[in-house]
């Protein structure tokens, strides 16, 4: 409950909140839409909603297994791991939307030979994501993780072109690239 004192910083928290709420929601939403447009055009389609995502620098735990991992529930962990070992995916793209605190993301890597499509949405708090930001700038790469609250490993993609990751003002510098995994 704010005080006389306040400064206004519930309301801006709550605003925050039903932002990011909104912004969740429309992610959703878009997953959604790219899914059932990939079915449209005849592509097998996997969707993992991420539990949780957490942002993992270079820097953390002295490895290049750096990037976003995404946790996901074992609902998701069986579809997921059966499309990741039948594909390739040696394209991607990534759709984001930020908010002032969250930055909300979809990606979705393909693979045309066997028309496989797995899109895999998260949220992380820019504030943490921003040293895996400098980090991906400057190595000029970036890798979504996939695993389960067990801690099992289902696959990874790297990706050559992390600005499509970050906004500008989270990462620092630019490089390009074009494939996935």
């Amino acid at each position: 409950m704010p005080t006389a004192g306040d400064d206004g910083g519930a309301e801006r928290l709550a605003a925050h909140a039903a932002g990011n709420k909104r912004a969740w929601q429309a992610t959703l939403d878009d997953v959604d839409e790219l899914a059932a447009g990939r079915a449209t055009d005849g592509w097998e389609v996997v969707t993992v909603v991420a539990g949780q995502t957490a942002p993992r620098p270079r820097e953390t735990g002295g490895t290049d297994r750096y990037g976003l991992v995404h946790v996901v529930s074992k609902s998701d962990a069986d579809p997921f791991a059966t499309a990741y070992e039948r594909g390739e995916y040696p394209r991607y793209d990534v759709y984001r939307a930020t908010t002032d605190t969250r930055l909300f993301l979809v990606t979705e890597c393909l693979d045309p030979g066997s028309r496989t499509a797995i899109l895999v949405a998260g949220s992380v708090r820019r504030d943490d994501a921003r040293a895996l930001a400098r980090t991906a700038a400057r190595t000029g790469r970036m890798y979504t993780h996939v695993r389960t609250l067990d801690g099992t490993h289902l696959g990874s993609f790297e990706h050559a072109t992390p600005e499509k990751f970050f906004p500008v003002t989270d990462r620092g510098s630019q490089s390009s690239g074009e494939d996935c995994r």
